[in-house]
């Protein structure tokens, strides 16, 4: 990792951080890191949602033999149609999953959840699949709603997400949340205008390992039940080598020690003259 883009994840943290801490004056550790992270899920899920529709809405134009989602603009009639038609593509599912990028409904997608929640209580925010009018309810509400609509998106979600509605935390704590996480992208990162070579699963990772060991300590003795610091898990890892066989974590929380063992076979790669995605092949957790 170059200095800069150490820079970049250290500057990251600082700010999701002190927008996250603002919450300890309403909710101690152990309940808030749920909220904070969910939203941070959240974000992250949406951002590379959107990274796919850019990216599949350039396919779609381009004139390519080797191009597969080519639309040729000769078969509408009119360019309204033809932009009609490259909207309509965007909302198919499987463009997304064929990626592995979950798909995120529009009722969940942190732009439209960032124009929503200023608006006043009983506005109207879309109409449901009956052609009913949904209602703002409230701000907690309107993100439990996205969390239920990705989970029946993407069943392998199911379970995951903690709902929010149940710390009854004031509006403007959630707004404030939001919109600070809406400063940053966890796709096409850029740091004093310089584009980074960070992919947007290593931010991600990075920023949930470096909450839970801020929670952990937040939280004092009891933070230990579920984040182990990161210099012990790459300690332990270090020492056991895990080039093949079954890694198991018999108390697994964040799942520290799977992500280290799948760096350890990276990072070991060039000195063991072994093909990385190859050797992880030989493990399983």
């Amino acid at each position: 990792m170059t200095d800069i883009e150490q820079q970049f994840l250290n500057d990251l943290d600082n700010q999701l951080w002190r927008a996250a801490d603002k919450l300890r004056s309403n909710l101690d550790a152990a309940n808030y890191k749920h909220v904070v992270l969910g939203l941070i899920f959240l974000k992250y899920v949406s951002d590379a949602f959107e990274e796919r529709q850019q990216e599949l809405t350039e396919l779609f134009q381009k004139d390519d033999d080797d191009n597969i989602y080519y639309l040729p603009r000769e078969d509408y009639d009119s360019d309204e149609d033809y932009q009609q038609a490259i909207a309509e593509e965007l909302e198919i599912g499987d463009y997304y999953t064929e990626k592995n990028v979950f798909w995120v409904p529009r009722t969940a997608r942190w732009n439209n959840l960032r124009d929503v929640i200023t608006l006043p209580t009983g506005s109207v925010i879309w109409q449901d699949e009956q052609g009913e009018d949904v209602k703002l309810r409230s701000v907690s509400w309107l993100i439990d709603n996205a969390f239920d609509d990705i989970e029946k998106a993407n069943p392998k979600l199911k379970g995951i997400l903690n709902r929010i509605s149940q710390y009854q935390l004031d509006a403007d704590k959630l707004i404030g949340l939001i919109n600070e996480f809406s400063l940053t992208s966890f796709n096409n990162p850029e740091y004093n205008g310089e584009k980074l070579n960070l992919k947007s699963k290593d931010i991600l990772g990075h920023v949930y390992e470096y909450f839970l060991g801020q929670f952990a300590l937040a939280e004092g003795k009891q933070g230990g039940q579920y984040y182990t610091p990161k210099s012990i898990v790459t300690l332990i890892v270090e020492m056991l080598e895990p080039y093949k066989g079954r890694v198991y974590d018999p108390a697994m929380g964040s799942g520290g020690f799977f992500v280290s063992s799948d760096k350890f076979i990276e990072n070991h790669a060039n000195v063991k003259h072994y093909n990385a995605s190859e050797q992880k092949k030989q493990i399983s957790v």
